[in-house]
């Protein structure tokens, strides 16, 4: 949380949607609201919450749309697990920032009620992380800006022959 993983899937879905692309992006916050609502932040709901978002999104996919899946998937295997599912329509971004910018940052006061103890189970306090060891990408985002982070990803789409020069 607070790594800017909505806001850099936002603008790269803004940018791809000026270049003529159909867009879907799924926010985990969002998709917790309405088709995950009924899930925890136990180690099997987080899991299942996974399984959803990478169903859902290989739906799309398959629909023709470019898919953004703006989550926290604090697990290795899970991010496995939806690379597998998605096949060669996965492309892992990991959105990152220091543990303390993101604490700073505390968007939704989600650290602050995690270190008080009323928040259990929260990502990278109360829960594990484990950090991606190789994902296709990864943005710093206490270096770069949202613009600059969006126009990594749209280079990185690019130069996987996944959306054209032009849009970079």
């Amino acid at each position: 949380s607070g790594a800017g993983k909505s806001t850099v899937a936002a603008a790269v879905e803004e940018r791809l949607v000026a270049a003529g692309h159909h867009t879907y992006l799924l926010d985990g916050d969002r998709v917790r609201q309405g088709l995950n609502a009924d899930l925890g932040f136990g180690e099997l709901d987080r899991r299942e919450n996974l399984r959803r978002l990478a169903e859902v999104a290989r739906t799309l996919a398959e629909a023709g749309l470019i898919v953004l899946v703006a989550c926290i998937a604090p697990s290795a295997a899970d991010r496995a697990r939806a690379r597998e599912l998605l096949g060669g329509d996965y492309v892992e971004v990991h959105v990152d920032a220091p543990l303390e910018v993101c604490e700073r940052r505390d968007p939704k006061g989600h650290y602050r009620r995690a270190r008080a103890g009323t928040l259990a189970q929260f990502t990278g306090v109360g829960a594990p992380y484990e950090v991606p060891a190789s994902p296709d990408l990864r943005i710093d985002t206490a270096a770069l800006g949202i613009a600059d982070a969006a126009a990594a990803v749209i280079e990185h789409l690019a130069r996987a022959g996944r959306v054209g020069r032009a849009d970079a």
